[in-house]
Parts: structure tokens; sequence; C-alpha cells
């Protein structure tokens, strides 16, 4: 199958009403893990700042690079300050557009504009999001020692710990205590290590040294605290953190210390005290500034709980409390109806957002797409795509993940692999199959002794380079099941 590069088009595959395209996949929300306490309330945003903002938000929809609209913006007479920069990187950051962040630093830095300890903490977590771990250990390395401080070992440490660098994470954690960097930062980050390889129960030690060695605990710790307990079916542990935050700490109990209050009873099966927990979330948001991530966190509380009427009450709140509604929070709000099962009220809010949305981002779609496809609505997921790819430039390959997964739960395996084979063809990304998924149809094949198909498979596999001594035992289970012995197989 032919792709061609050069539109927005993947051919049309003659196999009943197949989809024709496809765009980015949302993963269903479960409950948030932890609650990242928000940052202090930056100053009030300026005309200019919310033009700069809007320009580089649409770089996706618009095209051009980050450079280009940084120029042209500039050179329409626009004075830039540099917190005005700082400000847009944030939100890029906050909506997950590392590359554009990093390339706004970048600008940054060609322009002799001096970065604070913070600004080079911001930009080697960047430089890891996009480049990779090796490179940004290169960017520190490449510090002078003075800039080797408490903020770089910290984003450092943060990069290992994300992505569960264990050794690396434990050896720079000794060197920040030896160089007497340690905050309550370095400690939050090793229990966010531990949570993420399911060692809940080292958490409450390093809590503990913790207050041996009056370091504070942040509105994190706490959190995570709770979180670790709540992990390991300790319910009563959840409460006595609980009870010392609001006795001992009240200053750093806000919206997300109610948030992960609710988590830990939604996971205990106790819904009443989850929906009280909830309550007090809202109590808590109306003290102050309105969060966006608060409603987010609320809404996807609620689906989990199955209460339709608390999503449309949120979901309304949310869009009357903000200039304007994200992309980020309508995707909330879909995933929010669609597992609550709104077919209707999924389908009336994906309309609003196609009506008013400044830069189609086909992740939204995507997460109708996905709510269709579980009710094994495939016709009414192809509509979504037929209006997505009219209006957007993809990405696409994550959306034929989606029909593939749907087609490999249907035992539509030709259907299957031609989605698995045009997302082998597609140049968005490095994606490649879940094992989980490799192997449905790896057993497949092996329970009809199809070796032509198997082979074909493992040659889209070869091309995602995505082959290892898993594929290659599965694949030698359809030789012997078929009874082949070409010597070439080996």
């Amino acid at each position: 199958m032919m792709i061609n590069r050069y539109r927005n088009r993947i051919p049309f595959i003659n196999t009943s009403t197949f989809l024709r395209n496809f765009s980015t996949a949302v993963e269903e929300s479960n409950i948030p893990a932890e609650a990242v306490p928000p940052p202090p309330p930056p100053p009030k945003e300026s005309a200019n700042e919310k033009r700069l903002y809007r320009r580089l938000s649409a770089i996706g929809a618009t095209g051009g690079t980050v450079t280009q609209t940084l120029n042209e913006y500039t050179r329409e007479g626009h004075f830039v300050k540099k917190v005005e920069l700082e400000r847009c990187v944030r939100e890029l950051r906050r909506y997950g557009k590392y590359d554009h962040a990093l390339e706004v630093m970048e600008w940054m830095d060609k322009r002799d504009i001096n970065f604070s300890n913070t600004d080079l903490a911001v930009r080697l977590d960047l430089i890891s999001k996009v480049h990779g771990v090796a490179a940004a250990e290169g960017y520190f390395n490449d510090l002078s020692p003075v800039m080797q401080n408490r903020n770089t070992y910290g984003s450092l440490l943060n990069s290992y710990c994300k992505l569960k660098l264990v050794d690396k994470a434990l050896a720079l954690f000794k060197e920040i205590e030896a160089k007497k960097f340690t905050t309550s930062l370095s400690f939050n980050n090793m229990m966010t290590l531990y949570i993420g390889l399911e060692q809940p129960e080292k958490v409450p030690p390093l809590v503990e040294e913790m207050k041996a060695r009056k370091i504070p605990l942040s509105t994190f710790t706490y959190n995570i605290w709770m979180q670790s307990f709540s992990l390991l079916g300790d319910i009563e542990g959840v409460e006595r953190v609980y009870e010392e935050i609001t006795r001992d700490h009240k200053e750093t109990c806000n919206w997300t210390t109610y948030c992960n209050l609710a988590g830990a009873y939604v996971k205990a099966g106790l819904s009443e005290k989850a929906d009280s927990a909830l309550k007090m979330v809202e109590h808590e948001m109306g003290q102050g500034r309105p969060s966006r991530e608060a409603y987010h966190f609320l809404i996807t509380f609620y689906s989990t709980l199955n209460n339709k009427e608390e999503i449309h009450r949120l979901c309304n709140v949310l869009k009357s409390s903000f200039e304007i509604t994200s992309n980020v929070s309508y995707r909330i709000m879909l995933q929010a109806l669609s597992k609550v099962k709104d077919l209707e009220g999924m389908k009336k809010c994906f309309e609003e957002w196609e009506s008013n949305c400044t830069y189609y981002d086909t992740r939204v779609a995507n997460v109708v797409v996905s709510g269709y496809l579980r009710h094994g609505m495939v016709a009414e997921a192809e509509v979504i795509f037929h209006g997505a790819v009219k209006k957007s430039k993809g990405p696409f390959v994550q959306t034929l993940a989606l029909f593939m997964k749907h087609y490999l739960a249907t035992q539509q395996m030709d259907l299957a692999f031609k989605c698995l084979e045009t997302a082998a063809t597609r140049e968005e990304s490095n994606w490649y199959p879940h094992i989980d998924n490799i192997e449905e149809f790896m057993k497949y094949y092996e329970q009809e002794k199809d070796v032509e198909s198997a082979e074909k498979l493992y040659n889209c596999l070869k091309s995602l380079k995505c082959v290892d001594d898993k594929v290659y035992t599965l694949l030698l289970q359809i030789y012997i099941a078929a009874g082949v012995t070409n010597p070439d197989i080996r």
C-alpha cells in the first residue's frame, strides 16, 4: 500500500466502510495518579503577551516555526519582554508543546537574554523531553560550575526519576546530598520514582527522614505520601496524613489535597466519602483564582463515579469560568461523557468544539473516535474522521492504532493488519505496536497456521524496527504449528 506523503490522505481501503484516514489517540483518563500543586498565580498578562502566545500556540495549525513566528512578530514592531517569553514557555509546557517551548528558549539564548537558575532548569527539562536524557546530560555537563546548582541538579534528577533510571537517580541523589543541595523537591522526585516503580512502601520512610532532618514537607510531599498509603490499601494511613496536614500545616492544604483524598476514597470504594471530598475541592477552588486543572480533575472523578449530572454541571461551570475553553478541557469533557456512555452529550460537546476551535487538535476528535469504537459504532467513528481529515494535517498514526485494536478485538484480522501496515508507512512519529497487540496477531495466525500472514506481519514489524526475541519466538511457534521446516528460517 502506497502513501502519498505530500497530501493529508491515506488511500481508501476497499473493505466494508473502513476508515480512510486517522487522527491522534487520547487514552481514556483514569483517576489522576497525583495532583501536582499549581504554580503561584503569574502577573496579569498584557494584550501584547496574549497576541504572542496565541500565535505560538497556533503554529501546529498555521505552519511555520517558532523562530519564524517570533522574528515576524518583532519585525512588526512589537517589543517582547523576557517575562512575556517566560510565560509563553510556561503555557506551552503546560499543554505539552515541549518542542515549541524549547525553541522559544533557544531563540532567547541566541539573543543573549540572560537565563535565571530557574530558566536553566526549565531548559534542561525541555531538552530531556524533546531530545532525550543523553542530550540533557550533555547540556548539564556543559554548564559552568556555578550553573550546576540546586535548580539544574534538581531538574536532571527529575528527568531520571520520570524515566525510572534507578541507578542514575540514586547516584545523583547522593551527589546532591554531598553538595548540600537537598530540598523537599529532591525527596519528592525520589518518592515519584518509587511510586512509578510500584514500590509505595518506600515513600513513608523518606517522609520520616525529611521530618527528622527538618526539611519542610510541601503540598506535593503530602499528596504523594497520601497516595502511597492509598496504593498500599491503607485508607486509615491516608486519613492520618490528611488529618496531619489540616491540623499542623493548613497553609499547604489546597484543592490538590482534597483531590488526592477523593482519589483514595474512590480506589477504596468509599463513594460517599469521595463525593464529600470532591465537594471540598470545589469549595477550595472558590476561595481564589479558578483553575482549569481542578475542573479537569473534578470532571474526571465524577466520570469514575458515573455521575452524569455533575459532569454536565461542571462542564458548564468550566466553560463559563474562562474566556476561552482550551482543547485540553474539551478532551477531558469528552472523555468523561464517553465514560458515562452519554454519547449524545459527547456528540453535542464535540460539535460545539468544532464550531469554536481556533486550532483543530486531532487528539480531541480522536476521543470521540475512541468512544464510538468502544460501543462498536464504527460508521460513526469514520464520520468523525472524515471531518478531521478535511480540517487538519494530522498526525494520524495513533488513530490507526485505535482502529487496529478495535479490529483485533472483533477478530477482523485483515482490517487490523491494514491499519498496522498503513501506520508503518507514516513518517509522523516513532510509533510501534504494543507487544500485547503483536501477540494477538501471532496467536491468531498460529491457530490458523497462517504462515504467509505471519511473515507479512514480521516484515511490517521489521520496518518499524521493533522486532525482538519475543517476536521471533512467536513467529517460530507459528512455523512449528504449521509444520514448516525450511532451513531459511534460521
